[in-house]
């Protein structure tokens, strides 16, 4: 059988600094009709297992140990006794969720996966977390990029880029090296290809990603009709 890809969305709250934020997360399931790996299991292990169907799940390989991500890993691996794969540099965050488990198996660059008739060669893309990696498949002509590069560009957390330069260097030195028409299947969003982004590489080496406008906001309204700037309000103004 000829291996594809699908993908499965899930939603639910995280929590950045005191805040809970709603988000949705990309599950990918890439196998054939017989058999499947699963790909940053998030949060609803009945849907994402709906979605294999009766199919053997040969693995869960997680691109990064954050909660949202790994949220389903246990539960979906446990149906069939796959194996659950991390780097183990993300091994303190899989412990975030996951207390009292460790992943079976320890990635570790240019490792690979097999399933179906297609093949995923891990590729470490460290960033976000210290652990981070994305999973070429050749034979589909895709990456699965998990946080580090998404459809507007390189991922952040919490609206932050943890360690951006680790990230560029990544993304750069291996996600930008595939063929342009390549798939870049993200852990948040929609698709985009490595051609679609690669062109604005110069852009964010050069500080586009966190660059400060430094034109002045418009300012808005109060319910009162004042103008929010340069304007204080006593309590005892009529």
């Amino acid at each position: 059988m000829t291996a594809r890809i699908e993908r499965v969305v899930t939603e639910g709250l995280v929590d950045i600094d005191g805040t809970e934020h709603k988000v949705e997360n990309n599950t990918w399931i890439i196998g054939d009709d017989e058999e499947a790996i699963v790909i940053d299991p998030s949060r609803d292990a009945e849907k994402i297992l709906e979605a294999v169907g009766e199919r053997e799940v040969l693995a869960v390989i997680c691109t990064h140990g954050l909660p949202d991500h790994v949220g389903a890993a246990i539960e979906v691996a446990a149906r069939d006794e796959a194996v659950v794969a991390l780097h183990p540099k993300d091994k303190q965050l899989w412990r975030e969720t996951w207390t009292e488990t460790w992943p079976d198996i320890d990635m570790e660059d240019d490792g690979v996966f097999q399933v179906a008739d297609v093949q995923l060669d891990v590729m470490e893309t460290p960033g976000i977390t210290p652990g981070g990696v994305s999973l070429y498949c050749e034979g589909l002509n895709a990456v699965f990029s998990g946080k580090t590069l998404q459809a507007d560009g390189p991922g952040k957390l919490g609206g932050e880029y943890p360690r951006l330069a680790d990230q560029l260097t990544a993304i750069g030195g291996r996600l930008f090296t595939l063929p342009g028409a390549t798939r870049v299947l993200p852990a948040h969003g929609e698709e985009v290809t490595v051609g679609d982004l690669e062109p604005h590489f110069d852009d964010w080496i050069s500080g586009s990603l966190t660059r400060v406008e430094t034109e002045p906001a418009e300012e808005s309204p109060l319910a009162d009709g004042t103008k929010a700037a340069r304007i204080r309000l006593d309590s005892g103004d009529d």
